[in-house]
């Protein structure tokens, strides 16, 4: 069930109309009517997996009690490695088996060895990386004494479950989330306004910009040999709309959606291209899984702390795992890789932390240093997005030869019969709104926000003909 489909527009306002006119008597009635709502919603991609859901969260939730009653350190360690192992080993089996046993057997081969591999015929279960993620920091959490592990598995199955981010994210925490679902929620008129404006924003992100520049950039990279380096150019330009339209559009939705039903998730995407160096646009991009590497990989290897050895170490750890963590693919440890080159000289010379606060844009020199930083920044970004994009090392490699040896700019005309100068001017547009919201809270709200509406909604029914409900890349992940 796609947040851009019809049948959630169907699920949506069932499910809210029975949340709080049914449910509203009491926390646990709308405790149920959410959780029931999240599994129907997660067996609608494949109900087989079902199962793979409701069996994390029951180890989560019997792994943490036990760590709790634990009376000996080694018997924590020993439920906490136990849940750790288990959740990774499902998250290895499903995502990461037939690219280890590939990647080894290649290597054989290349040294004159003949084997004949075990592959497995799986598919990737829809947000197992997510709600794995969930689990892990709930469990890691208890172990350090950070909270206290919940006894209520029904309020702990809705926090792992709870559809809104269930396949996607953003990933919780439960010092964030648990809370608000072991009180009553009532409902607050100004906070589901909020969330509908919201909504509508996240859907014009993805169906109006993240859908359009799909076809162009799937044009220009599935035909990369043949384009000239203004079409390649502009296809990682697309590709970086594209990714940004889509996902930061899915998580608009999912907060949209959750403040719907009362409550707060975690905000995601905080404007990533408007950021004056690298260490600032992982800071507002996909923000919960970042503080996720950070706070349970990062600062328990030694962070920033140490020799500068341990400083490069940790630095490419954390990229290199990140972008494992998007795919089993090599194309996805080579943007990571290129992102930790990015990132390294801001750390060696103590500049990682220099954009921290807010800016202006005016008419003075500093300005215009700012703004050439964000597209310097914004160009580094599109080129690591090429192997992100691409399906192998070697087609990026070809893809960024062929963008800097081609040297025609004139501009070409794509077979799905569309040129390039609306697609840029709708960008343009976009690049203004969203500079111009950088402060607000939401974009769509405010004053005119029934004309805003008006205009949002119109265009997403305007070009949500040629979206064809195409799924979110994250789903994949």
């Amino acid at each position: 069930m796609f947040f851009n489909s019809p049948h959630f527009a169907i699920f949506l306002p069932i499910v809210f109309l029975l949340y709080w006119f049914v449910g509203n008597k009491s926390k646990i009635n709308q405790n149920y009517i959410l959780i029931l709502a999240s599994y129907y919603f997660y067996s609608c991609w494949d109900y087989r997996f079902l199962f793979l859901l409701i069996f994390s969260t029951l180890l989560d939730y019997f792994s943490a009690i036990q760590i709790e009653k634990s009376t000996t350190q080694n018997s924590r360690k020993f439920w906490l490695w136990l849940c750790i192992s288990i959740n990774i080993g499902f998250l290895g089996i499903f995502k990461y088996y037939n690219f280890f046993v590939a990647s080894f057997t290649d290597l054989l081969n290349s040294v004159g060895f003949q084997a004949n591999p075990l592959l497995l015929k799986v598919i990737l279960p829809v947000g197992i990386s997510f709600y794995t993620f969930h689990g892990l920091s709930y469990i890691i959490d208890i172990y350090y004494g950070r909270i206290k592990s919940e006894k209520n598995f029904v309020d702990y199955s809705l926090f792992v479950s709870y559809f809104p981010l269930l396949v996607a994210g953003p990933i919780e925490r439960a010092t964030h989330l648990l809370p608000q679902l072991k009180v009553r929620r009532k409902f607050d008129f100004e906070k589901a306004k909020e969330g509908i404006y919201q909504i509508v924003w996240g859907l014009v992100k993805k169906v109006v910009i993240a859908d359009t520049c799909a076809n162009y950039a799937n044009e220009i990279f599935n035909h990369s040999n043949s384009m000239n380096s203004l079409s390649l150019m502009l296809g990682a330009v697309y590709f970086a709309f594209q990714i940004y339209g889509d996902f930061s559009g899915y998580s608009d939705i999912a907060l949209g959606t959750s403040k719907l039903f009362g409550i707060d998730l975690l905000k995601n995407f905080n404007y990533p291209y408007f950021s004056r160096d690298i260490a600032e646009f992982w800071r507002r991009w996909h923000i919960s899984l970042t503080t996720w590497f950070r706070d349970y990989l990062y600062i328990p290897l030694g962070g920033s702390k140490g020799s500068k050895g341990l400083k490069i170490r940790n630095t490419f750890i954390i990229f290199l795992v990140s972008g494992f963590w998007h795919g089993a693919n090599w194309t996805f440890i080579a943007w990571g890789f290129i992102n930790a080159l990015y990132f390294l000289p801001l750390l060696l010379l103590n500049r990682n932390r220099n954009n921290m606060e807010d800016f202006k844009i005016g008419f003075n020199i500093s300005s215009l240093q700012i703004l050439f930083n964000i597209v310097i920044t914004f160009a580094l970004t599109c080129f690591a997005w090429i192997f992100f994009r691409a399906k192998t090392i070697q087609d990026a490699v070809d893809y960024i030869k062929r963008m800097f040896t081609n040297l025609n700019f004139s501009e070409q005309y794509f077979t799905i019969e569309r040129y390039n100068y609306e697609i840029v001017l709708m960008l343009l547009l976009f690049v203004i709104i969203e500079w111009n919201n950088r402060t607000k809270i939401e974009p769509v709200s405010g004053k005119n926000s029934w004309l805003k509406l008006s205009l949002c909604l119109a265009a997403i029914v305007a070009l949500g003909v040629f979206s064809d409900y195409k799924e979110f890349i994250y789903f994949q992940f």
